[in-house]
């Protein structure tokens, strides 16, 4: 098949990799960056991506929720099974479904910094503890967030309220990937979230304890991080994945006005947040590095934000050093492919056209289609396709069957040779 590809506000900056003593404070904590260039990385892109999480069974939730050695031989059943899926599918990069996960996001899993929001927040019905009370989830089944009535809110985030670089470690989050590349035959990759995603972790009322400031706590984040990028690549990982849904919640206008009305600066978190999530990958050679902008993925297909990206693209593509950006398109709710404009040059663009929320299969034209609309903003060679996100964010499925999700991903797969060869 051929397609036709045709503010004012000051700037805050950051410390390099590792620069900031467990003391450092305030202002301190905000010198001058590193500034990493996106590198397109040798070999062949991998066209037909994934985003991270498959469907996984009742029993695996629980077992992920216990975390106990009686329940390793489950989980790494589990885990096989998702390796065994994707490959006998066809990607060109795999995860292990993040089926142990019981969030996506795992940093107050691995580090005793955090409290729980319900916890933190005392029953205020008036402060949420976090950012996340700003967030509108809409879109989930009766019964769950989202629905029409349930008040669109999650019943707790977790809150930060000791100093990440020295609080208490749990566990190793790069275990999973080790176990990962023992059994995986395909190109692997690894995810977890951005730092500037650990926003929704900070309350004014209850970090402060920990913290002078919001951009302080996310430098540490950052540098956390590091060590496990760090430890990763020693594993041989050479796709890592950072998700960060914090962006795509800044284009919902109500969102925004949320966060004004509280008295926050969008525009000047988005510049902090993109430096910050570049700086990162600081010095890293070797590696495909991607972020996925989320819009939000709760239980039974919920989501939280509507408006397209270019409420953030000339801001912020531009901006984010990395190798790919996973954006979603599986809805009228992303707006066009114009923004694709803003991207770097040297970034390539994942196009998650096929949504995770619905069992309705995509029709192959249509989504053909629109590949061709995208490749009119970024040339075809510098595209991909995936799904809108994974199928399985929290211990809530998405509400889609493991036959649908099989023939998505055979999809995926199908139309990427069909379209790159």
């Amino acid at each position: 098949m051929t397609l036709e590809s045709n503010d004012a506000t000051p700037q805050r900056t950051l410390p390099e990799i590792g620069a900031l003593g467990p003391g450092t404070r305030g202002a301190e904590a905000l010198q001058a960056p590193g500034q990493r260039e996106a590198v397109r990385p040798r070999g062949p892109q991998p066209r037909g991506d994934t985003v991270g999480s498959l469907l996984r069974g009742d029993a695996v939730v629980r077992a992920a929720r216990r975390s106990s050695p009686a329940d390793a031989a489950l989980l790494n059943d589990a885990a096989r099974d998702a390796i065994m899926l994707q490959e006998e599918i066809g990607l060109d990069v795999i995860t292990d479904g993040e089926v142990r996960r019981v969030s996506w996001a795992q940093t107050p899993r691995f580090v005793d910094a955090f409290t729980t929001s319900a916890a933190a927040d005392a029953g205020s019905r008036t402060r949420p503890a976090t950012d996340s009370g700003a967030l509108n989830w809409r879109g989930g089944r009766e019964g769950v967030f989202g629905a029409a009535g349930s008040g669109g809110r999650p019943p707790g985030y977790p809150v930060v309220v000791r100093p990440i670089a020295t609080a208490k470690r749990h566990g190793d989050m790069t275990a999973e990937y080790s176990f990962l590349a023992r059994y995986a035959r395909a190109r692997t990759k690894f995810t977890m979230p951005a730092p500037s995603y650990h926003r929704r972790y900070w309350s004014p009322a209850q970090s402060a304890v920990a913290y002078d400031s919001c951009e302080e706590y996310l430098v540490e984040v950052r540098d956390y991080l590091r060590s496990v990028v760090d430890e990763l690549i020693a594993l041989g990982c050479d796709y890592i994945q950072l998700d960060a849904p914090n962006y795509g919640s800044l284009c919902d206008q109500d969102t925004r006005a949320a966060m004004v009305a509280s008295g926050r600066d969008p525009g000047a978190e988005l510049a902090f947040d993109a430096a910050l999530d570049s700086s990162l990958f600081d010095g890293v050679t070797g590696v495909t590095t991607a972020l996925h902008v989320c819009r939000g993925n709760g239980p039974a297909g919920a989501w939280h934000s509507t408006g397209g990206y270019g409420a953030i693209s000339a801001a912020v593509f531009p901006k984010l050093a990395f190798d790919r950006l996973l954006l979603e398109y599986d809805s009228d709710r992303a707006g066009g492919f114009e923004v694709l404009s803003d991207v770097r040059e040297s970034t390539s663009v994942v196009l998650g056209l096929l949504t995770t929320k619905s069992p309705r299969i995509e029709y192959d034209d249509d989504v053909l289609a629109r590949i061709a609309e995208a490749a009119r903003y970024k040339p075809l060679d510098d595209l991909a396709l995936s799904t809108q996100c994974g199928f399985a964010s929290t211990p809530i499925d998405n509400p889609v069957t493991p036959v649908v999700q099989r023939a998505k991903l055979d999809l995926v797969v199908r139309l990427a040779r069909r379209v790159w060869g």
